[in-house]
């Protein structure tokens, strides 16, 4: 047995969070070696971009992971918890072209590829290790030795491996596709990049000329500027009103083309006037359907979002703005242009640069979905990988069900730079796992590789194995894959959950985690989402200097349910700031206490008093709470049940209930058992604590007689059966009822808090009474009682009294000689005047057909439920005025 013996001082959470996990890294308690006589449990955390710094959603995540990690290292199991970050391609690749544009003026384009990604790496160093420092701030208690980057060798290499083996397999190809073109930063993105917004936009109505004959087709069209895209006009075969069109050519306005009219289930026959425009080049649907027609695709746009000479040479070199505004006037002119309608639609956003997206034609590498996600799917339905909460799998579900080929192109210079040469002498690809000198056809050596690089979810896809070094079969891959459990917002199921699903199935034969622990989003106070543009974003570092990190946690576990978004209150921080600060004082006051304390001393069950068996009990009660919640992924509960048995149970009635024992130094065995019970449930709250409060649970457990080094790899409590103490429980419960009835009645009697009350107690049974007799000093030092008297439920009852029943007792407090009376009844008499005033005003009001029926119905509400608010204060008053003339 031993502890710290050294005074405790006030509580500085920043002085002792910065002391212990400095302790916990440098002593290796994050690192576990396989062990096969243990449990495995792993975890890989969601990599955070290098692109700035945490967030309070980073927080929210790494919190409800460390509580998770800390839980089952001290539960005895073989736990790993890999960190790393990703290398986030564009996200990345844009905020340093911002830094340089803003310190050298300069593009990646001046300086080049090569030095363009110096000032990357660099960028990756600094952003890299301040992320480091802001996990290590949280406590997080992830394995440093094991940490990955996305880009790192490891990771290249498992990169590398799944683009030749999924190509060598035909599920990897090149083809010309729609693609969502950002033309700012110059590169294809995948639907999941592109954020919708309703804008405020038009519908043109426009005559197409029937080729030969006096008629044209009104299309309508969102998008004037594509016109001369447009290979194609498109009717719905059941359309009575225009199928006789089909197999007709009109002429494109503004271009000397015919473009064919041609019947497709796809047209919706409601929207505009049920023809559309057909542009394969410049829209999604479009695409398909010059796929299934045969038609021509004519890109009239450059990749910097101007037009180019397809276009016609008017436009030519025209920004979109400028286009759209020359066609429409030119349709004017040449009576093309019918009308205009005002129209609000989703208009689609790159979600780094926020540059309105572009669907284009472009040459891209795509990765064939289909053959892909059955066994994902299956994993799921089968339940190998079980979502928690179980609802969200209808989201992985629908998106796996619906996917289309996955663009894994981006004309970028930061990522994994795709493993594809062309050889300039026979014009065939090479694909290979390392980087060729030569064509692997012809062994030409005039090759070049393919300059762009992967999107970023082709590597972060792989994170769950890559990061334990496949496709080497490690002793890390052999004990800790696949992984307990995913921690992640529902925000990106299918960008990443999904991802790893089918990558894992198909490479792994295995599912990539058991679980998928699903949490909500951080919201401020109001309900809105964190952003920049808001300006409510909270730094979590912030908040951990001021308050500690230990009551940040705290705050982001507690009333938080999976799957569900949570708001965020300062007063909550400062709150859980204050409840640290309690079980401080508490252990403070345990410490200073313990002179005499035997370490051997264990107490016998007569030794123990009512207190001490109900508080040993109520112990045994909050691990089974407490573990059976974080068994079921209710740490919300689990924090919940130890905060209500540390504050309330121990804090608020054992330690005062101690305090007498503990200063009589006269009888020693009584004082040794007070002490054995303090120690013992103390250290093990602490212990139920740590996962939460990590740091002053150490600090404190360390301070108190304790076996082993440290509490992070202290054994997870248990419940005793010696102390389940439950018919001695059941009775200290109903004692504390009484007390609290003893407090409320002086409350509401407004008896000042120097008065002691004369208090008589009214058993139901034999038992009761004499447990009453043994244990009255509880009343006195817990219900500011001088005296207690005890009757038979036979005797006849105090008169001028106030009255509470509580199970197997009735309570009379005498109020006599506690109040002024007089003073008491004006100030009575005083309140129902103006409770009678509010009630006439309020009757007034409702009664009032202008205010009813014109205010808004919650407004009215609001003032009814003011009006029984006051109907029940009235009530309540004259009751009160009553037990006055009877006093």
């Amino acid at each position: 047995m031993q502890w710290n013996k050294e005074k405790l001082e006030k509580y500085n959470p920043g002085e002792i969070e910065a002391k212990w996990y400095e302790f916990w890294e440098k002593q290796g308690y994050f690192h576990e070696e396989p062990d096969a006589s243990r449990e495995p449990y792993s975890i890989v955390m969601p990599p955070p971009n290098v692109t700035g710094q945490l967030h309070m959603g980073h927080a929210l995540d790494n919190t409800l992971q460390d509580i998770l990690v800390r839980f089952k290292r001290m539960e005895g199991y073989n736990v790993v918890w890999i960190p790393g970050t990703d290398h986030a391609g564009i996200a990345t690749q844009v905020k340093v072209e911002e830094q340089l544009a803003a310190e050298e003026g300069k593009t990646r384009y001046d300086i080049g590829r090569e030095e363009f990604l110096k000032h990357v790496w660099a960028w990756k160093e600094k952003y890299g290790s301040r992320i480091e420092q802001q996990v290590r701030r949280l406590g997080s208690s992830c394995d440093w030795t094991r940490k990955r980057f996305t880009m790192d060798d490891i990771c290249a290499r498992a990169v590398r491996e799944v683009f030749v083996a999924l190509y060598e397999k035909g599920l990897i190809y090149q083809g010309n596709r729609i693609t969502n073109w950002c033309p700012h930063c110059h590169t294809a993105l995948s639907d999941i990049e592109v954020d919708h917004a309703d804008e405020a936009g038009h519908l043109w109505y426009v005559k197409y000329p029937v080729v030969g004959e006096d008629d044209y087709i009104m299309i309508a069209t969102t998008r004037p500027e594509t016109i001369m895209g447009d290979t194609a006009v498109a009717v719905n075969p059941d359309d009575e009103r225009l199928k006789k069109y089909i197999g007709k050519k009109v002429r494109v306005p503004l271009v000397d083309r015919e473009a064919v009219v041609i019947g497709d289930d796809y047209v919706d026959m409601e929207f505009g006037t049920g023809a559309v425009k057909i542009t394969p080049a410049h829209d999604p649907n479009d695409f398909e359907m010059g796929e299934r027609h045969n038609l021509e695709s004519v890109m009239i746009m450059n990749l910097d979002g101007t037009m180019n000479a397809a276009a016609g040479a008017k436009y030519d070199g025209m920004t979109l703005k400028e286009c759209r505004k020359a066609v429409v006037q030119d349709l004017k002119e040449l009576n093309l242009l019918d009308h205009i309608e005002d129209l609000s639609h989703a208009v689609g956003h790159c979600s780094r640069c926020k540059t309105t997206v572009e669907p284009l034609s472009t040459k891209q590498w795509f990765v064939k979905m289909k053959p892909l996600t059955a066994d994902a799917l299956k994993a799921v339905a089968d339940g190998k990988t079980k979502f928690i909460p179980e609802r969200f799998e209808k989201i992985y579900n629908h998106w796996l069900e619906n996917i289309h080929d996955w663009c894994i192109s981006r004309q970028l210079w930061w990522g994994h730079q795709i493993p594809a040469w062309y050889c300039d002498d026979c014009g065939e690809i090479s694909v290979s796992r390392t980087d060729l000198t030569a064509c692997s056809h012809c062994g030409g050596t005039h090759i070049h590789q393919d300059p762009d690089v992967l999107d970023t979810w082709f590597s972060s896809a792989l994170w769950p194995f890559s990061t334990m070094g496949w496709p080497d079969e490690t002793p890390d891959l052999k004990r800790f894959f696949p992984t307990s459990v995913l921690v992640t917002g529902y925000d990106i199921i299918f960008f990443w959950v999904a991802r790893m699903m089918f990558a894992t199935c198909e490479f792994m034969k295995n599912v990539p985690f058991r679980d998928v622990f699903i949490h909500g989003l951080v919201r401020d106070s109001r309900g809105r989402k964190m952003s920049k543009s808001l300006g409510n974003g909270i730094d979590p570092l912030v908040v951990s200097d001021e308050y500690g990190a230990d009551a940040l946690r705290f705050t982001l576990v507690t009333g938080n349910t999976p799957g569900n978004d949570m708001r965020f209150y300062m007063e909550r921080v400062e709150a859980n700031r204050n409840y640290a600060n309690k079980i401080w004082n508490a252990s403070k006051f345990v410490i200073m206490n313990l002179d005499g304390y035997d370490p051997g001393f264990t107490p016998t069950a007569a030794d123990l008093t009512l207190a001490d068996k109900w508080i040993l009990a109520s112990y045994n009660c909050a691990v089974r709470d407490v573990t059976k919640h974080l068994d079921s992924y209710e740490l919300g509960d689990a924090a919940a049940a130890v905060y209500d048995f540390s504050w309330n149970s121990f804090c608020d009635w054992y330690i005062e209930l101690a305090k007498r024992r503990l200063y009589n130094s006269d009888d020693v065995r009584n004082r040794q058992t007070v002490q054995y019970v303090l120690v013992y449930v103390l250290t093990r709250t602490l212990a139920l604590l740590h996962p939460f409060m990590p740091f002053v649970t150490e600090h404190l457990w360390q301070h108190l007689p304790h076996e082993g080094e440290s509490l992070i790899v202290a054994p997870w409590p248990e419940a005793k059966e010696e102390w389940n103490f439950t018919e001695a429980a059941d009775t200290m419960n109903i004692m504390m009822e009484a007390v609290k009835a003893i407090r409320n009645m002086r409350a509401e009697a407004n008896v000042p808090m120097g008065r002691k009350a004369p208090v008589t107690l009214i058993p139901a049974d034999d038992d009761m009474a004499n447990t009453l007799h043994d244990y009255e000093s509880y009343f006195r030092t817990l219900a500011f009682v001088d005296t207690v008297r005890f009757l038979s439920p036979t005797d006849k009852k105090s008169e001028n009294a106030v009255v509470a029943v509580v199970p197997r007792m009735e309570v009379y407090l005498l109020l006599k000689d506690l109040i002024d009376v007089e003073k008491e009844t004006a100030r009575i008499a005083k309140e129902r005047e103006k409770a009678q005033g509010e009630i006439e005003r309020l009757e007034k009001k409702l009664a009032n057909t202008g205010f009813t029926d014109k205010a808004p119905a919650a407004v009215v509400e609001k003032e009814r439920e003011k009006l029984l608010s006051y109907k029940e204060k009235l009530t309540a008053l004259t009751k009160r005025m009553e037990e006055l003339k009877n006093l």
